[in-house]
């Protein structure tokens, strides 16, 4: 098979290449070449899809698919899907949950509402970037343009730091704040088995939109952060404390407290979204545990989280230390 990745050196990108790489197949990649390297005998083309001339690189090339992770504005997705249609046989976007419209009922499937956004837009916010490129893939691709609406991703080489935040936390030790309920349902896709499910998907010719990540509950909080103490062989002490105190504190979910949405929050359905669609396709998820490992292991190997590749820097997350002492003092003396 002839891969063409658009992108390539970040987080989904470097998984697909990698995962392509390990099967035999030629792989080439397509990015401005400021960002990260690419495994020994990947092609790589140099080019800014935001240029005028941006996509010149990519002239006289043929391929039996093309993986697209770009968040950025649509218009380039739909720029560089036009300057492939002749040229590739299967176009796969990677996309995202964020693209359903508000409000969002947990249990969700494909058909909800998804947020308007033209195929030509140059800014917006994030679910109008996803949807925007959705819209703009499709468009161009019509029946070979397979939508990949991913979750919660986690593994190796994670560049917001989700996972990172919380295996770094619990290996510094003493008592860690632990968001319950201990059996809150976590709902996420590991990179590696995205990156899979999107290269068989293409193989196939698989099209459509598809919410690829795992069942709910495929693991839970306490299952997650057990995982962290095993692997970091920390002396952590797991202090589970209600929902209740936590939000009462000014704690954000998911940005404070990094993969935890409580029940009943507004984005609970967030991690709740109905997968069977994508699972009749093929998906697969690893256990948790091996997960959390390789991250840990890789964590180690690569010293911190890597910049995202071309993209805007965000704001860190994870809480304060203080904040969290004082959180969990407060807590001492309620209960």
């Amino acid at each position: 098979m002839r891969l063409l990745v658009l992108g390539g050196t970040g987080f989904v990108g470097g998984a697909v290449v990698s995962e392509a790489v390990c099967r035999g197949w030629s792989v080439t990649v397509f990015n401005r070449g400021l960002h990260g390297d690419v495994p020994v005998g990947v092609r790589r083309l140099r080019g800014d899809r935001t240029a005028s001339d941006g996509l010149t690189a990519l002239a006289g090339g043929e391929w039996d698919l093309a993986v697209d992770t770009w968040d950025g504005a649509p218009r380039a997705v739909r720029d560089a899907a036009r300057a492939l249609v002749g040229s590739v046989g299967h176009y796969g976007y990677v996309s995202s949950g964020s693209v359903y419209a508000e409000p969002v009922a947990p249990g969700s499937a494909e058909d909800a509402p998804v947020v308007a956004a033209p195929a030509d837009a140059l800014d917006g916010d994030y679910p109008q970037l996803k949807a925007g490129g959705e819209r703009a893939a499709v468009e161009v691709f019509g029946e070979r343009a397979l939508l990949a609406r991913a979750g919660l991703i986690l593994g190796p080489g994670e560049d917001i730091g989700r996972l990172p935040w919380w295996l770094r936390r619990v290996a510094r030790g003493g008592p860690v704040l632990a968001p319950g309920p201990r059996d809150l349902p976590v709902q996420y896709i590991d990179v590696r088995d995205l990156a899979g499910w999107l290269l068989d998907r293409g193989v196939e010719g698989v099209a459509g939109a598809y919410n690829v990540v795992s069942r709910t509950g495929h693991t839970t909080m306490g299952e997650l952060l057990d995982a962290a103490v095993a692997v970091t062989g920390a002396d952590a002490v797991l202090r589970w404390t209600d929902p209740e105190p936590i939000l009462a504190a000014g704690v954000v979910p998911w940005n404070d407290l990094p993969i935890w949405i409580p029940p009943g929050h507004e984005f609970r359905w967030l991690q709740e979204r109905d997968v069977e669609r994508a699972y009749a396709a093929g998906l697969v998820c690893r256990p948790v545990v091996e997960t959390v490992a390789d991250t840990w292991r890789w964590l180690g190997e690569v010293g911190q989280v890597p910049p995202r590749a071309g993209r805007p820097a965000r704001a860190p997350v994870g809480l304060d230390p203080r904040r969290e002492a004082d959180l969990l003092a407060a807590v001492a003396r309620a209960g």
